[in-house]
């Protein structure tokens, strides 16, 4: 048994305020294609915009209301019926029309009265070119959905590594992940307090935060070359222990260069990250670590890490410390607006403290007092 498979036929939308005249084209057109027709502007532009909508519009440009110019620059003016080939027949066959006309969109002008195998072969041609253009926009889309996707993917498998990696460096201390969490969403919100903030905006984009957000994991990724049980030793620290420990940054910035060069190139995200490991530690009036640097020296991404990392440690349980309340977390980081904090970065957290404290209590190992 044979089996015949025919194709739908190209539509196409002829408008003209001339009843004779769609009877007209229409005759000339009906055995190749599928004809809808419209007597005004407004009726077309309702047409137009079905989800069935025409392969290619033939539109007259002078009628009543609503002239031909008009519906052409509403329809290249709408995304859904902006891709929608549109040729003029008019009998207004001056070079001064015909410019205009393509100017607004138009892709070809035919004048009347009409040749029947010229509109014939114009309408073939400019079908063609549509269907190649639908299909190199398919392409594109089907294109950019994939690189999205397998953005996605990437960036999921990062993210992984990163924590991966920052979790190893925890297990140098008594703290759990939690902590990576909590202080990943504390320089998140202190961010997107500050990115409209006349200091920091320029540098504080949608792009940073994300950016800032996936690497601030990372800060004391240098702690996995410490001895085990370093941070957790109760007693006093020796001179040597506090040069180990304060050696965390250092560690932490060469193996993040030593990422880069495997890789063969630099990018944000980890420049940001070889910011946020090395400078964390420094303070607003110079007397951090390992470089002294002070105020604005100091990269914006560890002063927000800075006050994160410190609110964190003083509201976290350590085997050789009592947890502070938050009230009183917030209190003491108060004494060092301008000593160890920028002062701006510290009363943007002050201002969402609230928001802080619903992060800690999200994230907590403890209830939160």
């Amino acid at each position: 048994m044979a089996i015949h498979m025919t194709l739908a036929k190209p539509t196409i939308l002829a408008v003209d305020d001339t009843p004779d005249n769609l009877t007209v084209i229409s005759s000339i057109l009906k055995e190749l294609y599928t004809i809808k027709v419209a007597t005004d502007g407004e009726r077309a532009l309702k047409i137009a915009a079905l989800d069935e909508a025409p392969d290619l519009i033939l539109l007259d440009i002078m009628m009543p209301d609503m002239d031909g110019y008009e519906v052409c620059r509403r329809l290249k003016a709408n995304p859904k019926t902006r891709d929608i080939p549109v040729i003029f027949l008019t009998a207004l066959n001056d070079p001064y029309h015909e410019a205009t006309g393509l100017q607004l969109g138009a892709v070809d002008y035919c004048s009347k009265p009409i040749s029947p195998p010229i509109l014939l072969a114009r309408i073939k041609n400019h079908l063609a070119f549509k269907a190649a253009a639908d299909f190199l926009r398919d392409q594109a889309e089907f294109l950019s959905r994939e690189v999205d996707r397998r953005t996605s993917e990437i960036t999921a498998m990062q993210d992984a590594t990163v924590m991966a990696l920052a979790a190893l460096a925890e297990t140098r201390d008594d703290r759990t992940g939690n902590h990576l969490r909590r202080t990943q969403h504390y320089v998140k919100a202190l961010a997107e307090k500050l990115k409209t903030h006349p200091r920091f905006g320029w540098f504080l984009t949608d792009e940073t935060i994300a950016r800032l957000y996936r690497s601030a994991p990372l800060h004391d990724i240098g702690n996995a070359a410490l001895p085990s049980g370093m941070l957790a030793k109760e007693g006093k620290f020796t001179l040597e222990d506090y040069k180990a420990v304060r050696d965390h940054t250092e560690l932490g910035k060469s193996a993040i260069e030593y990422a880069e060069k495997t890789l063969g190139t630099k990018t944000e995200f980890l420049q940001h990250a070889k910011d946020i490991v090395h400078s964390h530690q420094e303070k607003w009036d110079g007397s951090g670590y390992p470089d002294g640097k002070a105020g604005d020296d100091i990269p914006i991404s560890a002063r927000l890490m800075a006050v994160a990392d410190v609110y964190d440690a003083l509201v976290t349980p350590k085997s050789y410390k009592i947890a502070m309340s938050h009230d009183q977390a917030v209190a003491s980081m108060r004494d060092g607006r301008g000593k160890h904090f920028d002062p701006d970065v510290l009363d943007a957290f002050i201002a969402i403290q609230d928001q802080i404290r619903e992060i800690a209590e999200q994230f907590a190992d403890r209830a939160i007092r």
